[in-house]
């Protein structure tokens, strides 16, 4: 039990390394080159440097030690532990890839720069996010009103990125706040895609006389597992039987294909779910005698 818990230690771990290092890097590359308007902790950086020469990255570790520690206080000691690496360790990264990478960028086009810095930062914040620990820093006066005021996380999210945005009006022209607008649409997306990355599956329900007979097939070509439901059609009354099966994506076409060879009237449903968790899925196949 101890070694596969320290693996998956380990691996957390590593993911909240890459993801901060891939947040570092994106923003050495095409937000702060092309000076973007960004949201968050770095968007108030951006202010702050502009308005008072304070460094990036020095006012970056500062504000996520001060929001770590408000969130130990309000949100208590199991939630600062898994935010504290990712709090310390992108002002360092920043810096350092600052350092090494220069200021020069790759590309002077806004639009280049807001799409492909908004799909690094989804990333390295999807990557971080699925290793359950947080980004620090402007992530968590959101929780903290959802805790005391029961306000949505998105919403509160949302307002503090728009006003972020405002600020950096200051010196910026109303072209860059719709460049700012799309980054967190860019970043929103992308942050939803890696959530759900390896997770998502079809879902598939078919309605037919044959039943028994697309179960064995499913059950011995596809090897994957079947639920049979009772159902009643809703114009005769007829007693019925409803397979249902999740599959992947392409398990789909010799499943639709198999139904129709079986039974060419059959009756059938194909879905997308988000998350599937269970045997044959998250866990390995296991097969029972009968």
């Amino acid at each position: 039990m101890k070694n596969p818990d320290i693996r998956r230690r380990l691996l957390e771990l590593m993911m909240v390394v890459l993801g901060n290092l891939i947040y570092a890097i994106t923003v050495v590359l095409f937000i702060l080159p092309s000076r973007v308007m960004s949201c968050g902790t770095t968007g108030i950086a951006l202010v702050l440097e502009h308005l008072w020469h304070i460094p990036i990255s020095g006012f970056v570790l500062v504000f996520n030690i001060l929001m770590l520690l408000l969130g130990w206080l309000v949100l208590g000691r199991a939630f600062a532990m898994t935010t504290v690496l990712s709090s310390l360790l992108y002002p360092v990264l920043l810096e350092v890839c600052r350092q090494v990478i220069g200021e020069a960028g790759i590309t002077e086009n806004m639009l280049l720069n807001t799409v492909f810095g908004g799909l690094g930062l989804g990333l390295a914040l999807g990557i971080v996010m699925r290793a359950g620990a947080s980004t620090g820093g402007m992530d968590i006066p959101p929780l903290i009103l959802k805790k005391l005021f029961s306000i949505p996380v998105s919403a509160s999210l949302w307002a503090f990125d728009f006003c972020i945005l405002l600020a950096q009006l200051l010196f910026h022209t109303p072209e860059d706040l719709l460049y700012g607008i799309v980054l967190i649409i860019v970043i929103s997306i992308t942050l939803n895609k890696v959530m759900l990355l390896g997770t998502s599956r079809t879902e598939i329900k078919i309605v037919s006389e044959k039943a028994s007979q697309i179960r064995d097939g499913i059950l011995s070509q596809v090897d994957r597992g079947v639920t049979l439901l009772h159902g009643e059609g809703g114009y005769l009354g007829r007693q019925t039987e409803v397979i249902l099966s999740v599959v992947s994506n392409h398990e789909l076409p010799k499943i639709e294909s198999l139904a129709r060879k079986v039974d060419p009237d059959c009756f059938m449903i194909v879905s997308q779910v988000t998350e599937v968790w269970g045997r044959g899925f998250t866990y390995g196949k296991k097969y029972q005698k009968k």
